[in-house]
């Protein structure tokens, strides 16, 4: 699975996990009824406890976005409708450019600055570098 932990993030390990499961399910890279890793797989390929990665599954399933079937495995129990989708993803959006122009404050860089490296990394014309 495409999961990135980040050891130094103030965010907690699970909620990197949680958000990142969502946010597969967003990008429509995991889908409804797909399988995911057992909690023990993905501590191992993460390297983190076996708790941690517990915790973020629990609070899916709480959600009702991921349900596990005894004997079977944990699944993706369900995926948003379009107009659901749109409203999350650009919820998400929203965030990560909230936390880019914060971290970018706190290190010094102005807008201008910000705005040149984006434009590096985001061509226009939805060209990928």
């Amino acid at each position: 699975m495409l999961i990135r932990i980040d050891k130094s993030a103030h965010a907690p390990i699970h909620d990197q996990i949680k958000d990142q499961i969502i946010g597969l399910i967003h990008a429509r890279q995991i889908q409804a009824g797909d399988q995911l890793p057992t909690i023990r797989a993905l501590s191992i390929e993460l390297a983190v406890n076996f708790n941690t990665v517990a915790h973020a599954y629990h609070e899916l399933d709480a959600e009702g976005i991921i349900e596990t079937r005894r004997g079977q495995g944990t699944f993706v129990a369900s995926t948003p409708g379009e107009a659901e989708m749109h409203a999350l993803r650009h919820k998400t959006l929203e965030k990560l450019a909230a936390a880019l122009a914060a971290e970018a404050r706190r290190l010094g860089y102005t807008p201008a600055e910000v705005q040149q490296a984006l434009a590096r990394h985001l061509p226009l014309g939805g060209e990928e570098k």
